[in-house]
């Protein structure tokens, strides 16, 4: 069986250069809304199946929503961001919970850095595709899958931001 490996990690994989330029035309806040919302919509309930008591993680999406409404402060939304981190520590045996966690964590941490975002397909995309195929399946399958993940976040950028 393969090794399971934390996040993608291939920088110059054409898909994630096509995301980066994309990712450097845009706003945080558009970085932040788009990362946030696919999060809750496409990841979140994967971390639900397996953890539907540790909220660490729903806690990081809100506060990053409550801080780009202006309720809350930036170090009040750090505080849940980190405990989502911790979530993906706990999570650890656990390939696809892990990479959600830290996909949850980072994205939402776009509100600090606007190049977090790009955490959504290093650590979103391996989730989605350990999911579907199962943490035995070749890297050239899981790398296949992660192309298709990875060009899909781009299309669903079109929603939230310019030049998509």
């Amino acid at each position: 069986m393969p090794k399971t490996r934390k996040m993608l990690c291939d920088w110059k994989a054409p898909y994630i250069q096509s995301l980066m330029r994309l990712i450097e035309t845009q706003s945080k806040e558009t970085l932040a809304n788009w990362a946030i919302t696919y999060c809750e919509e496409r990841l979140l309930p994967l971390w639900e199946r397996d953890y539907p008591d540790d909220l660490r993680p729903q806690q990081a999406l809100k506060a990053a929503r409550e801080w780009l409404s202006g309720t809350i402060k930036l170090p009040q939304a750090k505080k849940k961001i980190l405990a989502c981190h911790g979530a993906a520590r706990d999570a650890e045996g656990n390939p696809v919970a892990q990479a959600v966690a830290r996909a949850i964590g980072q994205s939402a941490s776009t509100i600090h850095s606007a190049r977090h975002c790009i955490g959504l397909a290093f650590y979103g995309a391996l989730a989605v595709a350990y999911d579907q195929l199962g943490t035995a399946a070749s890297w050239d399958e899981i790398e296949h899958c992660l192309s298709r993940r990875v060009w899909s976040y781009r299309s669903r950028f079109a929603q939230y931001g310019s030049g998509a």
